[in-house]
């Protein structure tokens, strides 16, 4: 990484019309200074550094060419928009990133007009694009409109979806490949970037402009011949064709997308082609580049924590307890070293749920799929179907993508996947699109479908033990990102009686039922309130469906006030005990309920604790709780 010192070129931008009047010297010069800029921010606030810096060369070369905010410049995910924020007057907020209170890791459209569409989850460019594609062209304008999507984010169905849709309208779309992995594509050189100028020139952009327009006068037949005259052309220039020009699209590369001189020329072609119809060009990038530590590790830099620039070395906080991610891994490939039947799939995210540890034990029965989470759950559900055991080891907020899939291919028919939820509540600085919210709502509301929870990370071991044995229907187990609470860890785990919980601590007049990882703050809470005189029952659900209905019962007839505690959204676990109570008469005027939720509305990111603290699902939010519910007096809640 060259050592620029200071930014005299960046200090000058301070919206991409800054860049209009810059040459090609000074475009370079500007990518080094904000590569570096970007580095030296992300070092102190942590983020997705890799992919930022493999666009650094694309997004200069965009807000050049383009004329953005009235051209549309749509990034797919987010991960690599650093530039794009301190390109387009959000450069002094940078040291806010992903801070409470400061800007998102992500597109966010109330954020800038230079966000168009919000990001977050992968493959929704090309779809937002092209409705924004047809809206201009109902509209009477000429904007252009960009998409930029990865490698990764191309594997989705979404995305296929939109180049079909497209491929088949006539309006305008420019859509950016970002290959830095997949090698889809033969090696770039001279060679390729010749021809891509050649595919983007006026002589073959006019031929192939005419032809469209005398295809539309003729016969069939005939306009059959010059359709293929027009491919023949293109063959003959680039040796053949792919799927993006199968699709329709007007294919263009690949080119080296960190050879500026050639991303502007071939950028601006495309900017003055009038011809209509989508257009797709391919460039051809690497993981962080110009930064030598992102360079030779790519995975680790995707997403970093603060970090020293000069070394790379990042700051990792220790702790001596495991990861829930790593214990599902541990409990998974103990299971699998038993039961031949156990298999692991994945979206994409081999690393992020533990699969790829047990992909390295069991290679030949660990699969992933992409980022394709519908195809994940109908996959898991056809092996299920023919006597195996699959773990679909998937992202709370991801699985929400193959809901209709979870429902109908597996919960429906009574399939035994099972259904490992990771990242489950909140996510702190990842924010509302990563935050995993809605999955106890969405999944208890499915008839005969075993959902479960862990308090600590010996309890999921329990738990993908018991996973393991359900073989007559679709199970789920959640937890959320980050550290266990440190206990013991069991070799392996045992299997767990369906659909009862377990009382931890015997009180008398308060309890609090809680469903999964908040049992360590409800332990908590019961000391502070027995501080004042409230002596507490705790109990660990352990299932949200089927409810212990013998354990709820007890706490509602030998309590004063029942609470129960979740993080997830209202109409979760809690909503399903109210629901209960009430059917069953339990709630006969003197028993005092409240549900504790994460609160009603998507949370920004910034400190997890703050979160909790904010929702009251927290100890002293369990606190405030039972004392408002008693009409204790603020006062007290302070001494607590």
């Amino acid at each position: 990484m060259k050592d620029v010192s200071d930014t005299p070129l960046l200090d000058t931008v301070h919206s991409p019309a800054d860049l209009k009047g810059m040459n090609l010297d000074q475009l370079r010069q500007l990518t080094d200074e904000l590569r570096n800029d970007v580095v030296r921010h992300v070092s102190r606030t942590g983020g997705h550094l890799g992919a930022s810096l493999g666009v650094m060369e694309l997004t200069v070369g965009l807000h050049h060419v383009f004329n953005a905010p009235d051209d549309k410049i749509i990034w797919d995910v987010g991960h690599q928009c650093y530039p794009h924020k301190v390109l387009t007057g959000r450069r002094d907020q940078m040291g806010t990133l992903r801070q409470d209170g400061g800007i998102s890791g992500f597109t966010k459209r109330t954020e800038s007009d230079y966000d168009p569409f919000g990001a977050g989850h992968s493959s929704t460019s090309i779809s937002a694009g092209l409705g924004m594609a047809v809206a201009r062209d109902l509209k009477g304008g000429k904007n252009h409109v960009i998409a930029v999507i990865g490698d990764g984010s191309i594997t989705a169905g979404m995305a296929y979806e939109a180049m079909n849709n497209a491929g088949a309208l006539d309006s305008r779309l420019i859509v950016i490949l970002n290959d830095n992995d997949m090698s889809i594509a033969p090696p770039v050189g001279a060679m390729s970037y010749y021809l891509s100028e050649l595919l983007t020139s006026t002589t073959l952009k006019s031929f192939r402009h005419s032809a469209k327009d005398l295809v539309k006068k003729l016969p069939g037949s005939l306009a059959r011949t010059v359709k293929d005259a027009e491919s023949a052309a293109r063959k003959m220039v680039t040796g053949g064709s792919n799927i993006f020009s199968d699709l329709g699209f007007y294919y263009v590369g690949p080119i080296d997308g960190h050879n500026l001189d050639h991303v502007v020329s071939v950028l601006e072609n495309l900017r003055d082609d009038k011809d209509p119809g989508p257009v797709l060009l391919h460039i051809k990038t690497k993981k962080g580049h110009g930064y030598a530590p992102a360079e030779n590790s790519a995975d680790k830099y995707h997403g970093v924590s603060k970090f020293d620039v000069v070394t790379g070395k990042q700051q990792k906080t220790k702790s001596n307890a495991p990861s829930y991610t790593g214990t599902f891994a541990k409990a998974l490939i103990k299971e699998a070293e038993t039961d031949e039947k156990i298999v692991g799939i994945t979206a994409a995210m081999p690393s992020g749920t533990g699969l790829d540890k047990f992909g390295e034990r069991f290679p030949n029965r660990m699969f992933d799929v992409g980022i394709a989470e519908q195809h994940a759950v109908t996959f898991a559900a056809g092996l299920a179907a023919e006597g195996f055991k699959p773990f679909c080891a998937i992202y709370s907020t991801f699985l929400q993508r193959g809901y209709d899939q979870l429902i109908h291919d597996a919960v429906l028919q009574h399939l035994p996947v099972r259904f490992a939820i990771d990242r489950a509540g909140l996510v702190g600085a990842d924010g509302p699109t990563h935050a995993g919210s809605f999955d106890i709502a969405y999944l208890c509301t499915l008839p005969d479908i075993v959902v479960m929870a862990p308090s600590d990370e010996a309890e999921l071991m329990h738990m993908v033990a018991t996973s393991a044995q359900i073989d007559d229907r679709a199970s789920a187990l959640r937890y959320p990102r980050g550290e266990g609470v440190g206990v013991d860890l069991p070799e392996k785990g045992t299997v767990l009686e369906i659909g009862k919980g377990r009382i931890m601590k015997e009180g008398g007049s308060v309890a609090i039922l809680s469903y999964g990882t908040r049992l360590a703050e409800a332990l908590l809470a019961a000391e502070k309130l027995e501080a004042l005189g409230l002596a507490t029952t705790v109990a660990d659900a352990r299932f949200a469906k089927p409810i212990d209905r013998d354990l709820v019962r007890n706490l509602a007839n030998n309590h004063e006030v029942l609470i129960t505690v979740e993080e997830g959204s209202a109409g979760g676990f809690g909503a399903h005990v109210v629901q209960y109570m009430l059917s069953e008469g339990l709630m006969d005027g003197t028993l005092k309920v409240r549900c504790l939720t994460m609160e009603d509305k998507f949370v920004d990111h910034g400190n997890v604790h703050q979160q909790y603290e904010a929702a009251g699902i927290n100890a002293s939010g369990m606190v405030r709780a039972v004392l408002k519910a008693l009409g204790r007096s603020a006062e007290d809640a302070q001494r607590a």
